[in-house]
């Protein structure tokens, strides 16, 4: 699906929603992207290529393309289950899925459990922490007091944000993603550029590492393949269960339309965002290896820069992370609150301590080491993805017939309108019935609502 829809992917993006103030596909891609596309494509990126060599990259866009069907598979799910507030917004994730159509409320819980320590804790933490390391090259930086000063900056920052709610932190993310995404492509395109002779080496290395099995099954857990999936996953989240509660929250005619949105930003995150930065790392180690050997993490990325465009790159990689991980810190509280939410309901003093407690993570997560955050964020990273990854593999099934459902409209020229009782055998659902179609707009597709509701309609029977 992830090869064969990619053209509709697009196409459907650019949609509006038909109810005026409701979230759109591109505003839902762009709260997924915020998350994906952060400190795990700049950072994250360096960490691999130092640790893992050269062939981590392959890797990487392998868990892309796998990645990418397993993305649309947890979205769709995502759409099919969501539910809604009294004022007509909707929410939903893995955690409503797992409940709804597998009837396990404590395997719901201890995903929502999971997710919440993932994104309020592992994730932002070290997105502070990378966020403030950008700060380490400079003369003023001192690590025994800065870290300090920029983690209580951070969270007043984050803390005001959050103050506006949920479609507040919609608009600013849907506004920063796409002009920080052009930037810091438009410069890992020069730097791509104006190294050109360069890159036919780069991209033997890559493929002649991918494939050193030598070096690979002699120490795995450190090899390029294992740093390949760690940091692909982490940057792109495909299958981890994140983007599925952006997904929830668009209003859409079809829940496919929104699987194949949550497809699409894995390519954006990986192929695209990923291969930039991997490719600037890589051509400042080809021609300066021992000071890139030096290096890890932040200073290698913005020493690869300088390298490139002079000390301006420094500043602009400084300013780029800034964005790329308050974007992230963002996105990732959004995650958590919605399995907040679904642990607790919503409850008034709850809340706020809870914004507290991610707000002191943010701060904490400025002191704190390079190998601690890392190999946080990684536990809990896969600890949440092996629930929502069994989770998929048994529900899939339905996101599939609803992609038959899709698929036949198209074909018949109509733009599709789903109706969960047209599919037989598919688990209850709150939306998506005929009671629902009014959130598409005032004028839905005729046809379809005549088809699904005639006697013919074996799920309606």
């Amino acid at each position: 699906v992830q090869f064969r829809l990619f053209g509709e992917s697009v196409r459907v993006v650019s949609e509006k929603p038909d109810k005026e103030g409701s979230v759109s596909s591109f505003q839902a891609l762009m709260v997924s992207t915020a998350s994906r596309v952060g400190t795990g494509n700049i950072v994250g990126v360096a960490t691999a290529v130092c640790l893992g060599g050269y062939g981590s990259v392959f890797w990487m866009w392998i868990i892309a393309l796998i990645g990418g069907a397993s993305a649309f598979i947890e979205s769709t799910l995502a759409q099919i289950y969501k539910h809604r507030y009294s004022d007509g917004t909707s929410y939903g994730g893995p955690a409503y899925y797992i409940e709804a159509a597998l009837h396990s409320r404590p395997l719901a819980m201890l995903f929502a459990c999971s997710m919440l320590v993932t994104y309020a804790g592992g994730f932002n933490m070290l997105a502070s922490y990378n966020l403030q390391s950008t700060f380490s090259i400079y003369s003023f930086y001192n690590p025994t007091v800065t870290p300090w000063v920029i983690g209580g900056i951070l969270a007043v920052l984050v803390g005001y944000c959050l103050v506006g709610g949920g479609k507040r932190i919609v608009k600013a993310t849907s506004t920063l993603v796409p002009i920080m995404g052009v930037i810091y492509v438009a410069v890992a395109l020069f730097v791509i550029i104006t190294h050109i002779g360069l890159l036919p080496g780069v991209l033997a290395t890559i493929f002649a590492e991918a494939f050193d099995f030598s070096a690979i099954f002699g120490g795995f857990a450190g090899s390029c393949v294992m740093y390949g999936i760690k940091r692909g996953l982490f940057s792109n989240e495909a299958g981890v269960g994140s983007a599925p509660n952006a997904a929830a929250t668009a209003e859409v005619s079809h829940p496919v339309k929104q699987g194949l949105v949550q497809m699409l930003s894995v390519f954006i995150d990986t192929l695209l965002l990923c291969t930039c930065s991997a490719m600037m790392v890589m051509v400042f180690w080809v021609q300066d290896p021992e000071a890139a050997m030096a290096l890890n993490g932040m200073p290698l990325v913005q020493m690869a820069v300088n390298n490139a465009v002079g000390e301006v790159g420094i500043h602009f990689i400084t300013f780029a992370i800034f964005a790329f991980a308050f974007s992230s810190l963002i996105g990732n509280y959004f995650y958590a609150e919605t399995n907040f939410r679904y642990i607790f309901k919503n409850t008034k003093w709850g809340m706020l301590i809870f914004r507290v407690l991610c707000l002191a993570a943010i701060f904490y997560g400025c002191v704190n080491s390079f190998d601690l955050a890392w190999n946080l964020a990684d536990i809990f990273m896969g600890f949440m993805a092996i629930i929502n990854l069994v989770a998929i593999l048994l529900l899939g099934k339905w996101a599939l017939a609803a992609l038959d459902d899709y698929t036949r409209q198209r074909k018949e020229g109509k733009d599709p309108v789903f109706i969960a009782a047209s599919v037989p055998g598919m688990p209850a659902c709150e939306c998506w019935t005929t009671a629902d179609l009014p959130n598409f707009g005032d004028n839905p597709v005729e046809e379809y609502i005549e088809e699904a509701a005639s006697l013919d309609s074996e799920g309606l029977r």
